[in-house]
């Protein structure tokens, strides 16, 4: 009973200081979205009105882009509101996956935003259209400005959390488009030569392809509950078992609940009972140093599975 109860003060005591943490540390990114929201919805009007005066391909679809941007940090902003709500006894973990499911329907929202451009610009390659490259340069000038300011906002905090990251790439993929749609603005006013908006934006629509895969994907990894690409199983195990006095480590399980909150439960078998304390204390402090504080790790006495003999049985 004393083991059971020393396990479970051990993890509750994890569960609340990173929901502390969480507490703290998302109030700043809440605030860098909010902000980056109220900019890109200024901007986005200004943008359709753009795109359609100039006949811009790459405004149309940055404007899109922008749009959906919009969406996407309103979905990012409410999932990080909904994640600080403290755990219940229905929702022990609280609502802290909605981050998660956030980030994955960013991911896939920006997936189907570039295939469209990709389509579009392949039907503006067949057949062009004309293109006011004065418009074009001066809107997609002045959305590069706005683009920059929010991707700065959020660029600090978009390494560590999947769902700023998500709305980061919404942000950094229209950056991208300005960039874009200036350098087609260029060259239509020096050239004539139109099919440099479609090509331009393709090129931007497969640079979005790549980065919103590798957030979906690690999104979905998260999901599946699969161990952190940081944390070397096989080594950690290793490490566990050199442990003196610990043996038959199993029922071994590491997995992320949520950006930057990774969690192990594992059960371990032990012969003395008066090195529960200390083991304990040496495997929170071993897999720590793996990026793990999240521990809930039950100590088994070896002779509860040992079947007992009567002396002198045959």
């Amino acid at each position: 009973m004393s083991d059971a109860h020393h396990d479970h003060e051990h993890a509750d005591h994890g569960s609340h200081g990173h929901h502390h943490h969480r507490l703290v540390s998302r109030g700043s990114e809440g605030a860098r979205l909010k902000l980056v929201l109220i900019i890109t919805l200024l901007f986005m009007i200004a943008e359709v009105v753009g795109g359609l005066l100039s006949g811009s391909l790459a405004l149309l679809a940055d404007s899109g882009h922008m749009f959906t941007d919009v969406a996407a940090l309103a979905l990012s902003l409410f999932a990080m509101r909904m994640a600080q709500r403290p755990p219940t006894t229905k929702r022990t973990f609280g609502y802290v996956r909605l981050e998660i499911l956030a980030a994955l329907v960013n991911g896939a929202t920006l997936l189907l935003i570039a295939g469209m451009i990709v389509l579009e610009a392949w039907q503006r390659l067949r057949d062009p259209v004309a293109i006011d490259g004065t418009i074009m340069l001066g809107v997609a000038t002045l959305g590069l400005g706005v683009n920059i300011i929010g991707a700065s906002l959020l660029h600090s905090h978009a390494h560590d959390n999947l769902n700023v990251r998500g709305a980061y790439l919404h942000v950094l993929g229209d950056l991208l488009g300005s960039v874009g749609a200036m350098a087609a603005g260029v060259i239509v006013l020096t050239t004539g030569w139109t099919p440099a908006d479609a090509i331009i934006s393709a090129m931007i629509a497969l640079l979005i392809l790549f980065s919103a895969w590798k957030l979906v994907r690690e999104a979905t990894h998260v999901l599946l509950e699969s161990v952190p690409a940081h944390i070397d199983m096989d080594r950690m195990l290793d490490a566990l078992s050199s442990i003196d006095g610990l043996d038959e480590v199993h029922d071994v399980h590491v997995w992320t609940l949520t950006s930057g909150f990774v969690a192990i439960s594992a059960h371990g078998v032990i012969d003395d009972p008066t090195d529960h304390g200390r083991v304990l204390n040496e495997v929170q402090e071993l897999v720590a140093s793996h990026g793990i504080d999240h521990v809930t790790f039950q100590i088994e006495m070896r002779r509860l599975y040992q079947i007992p003999t009567v002396e002198g049985a045959r």
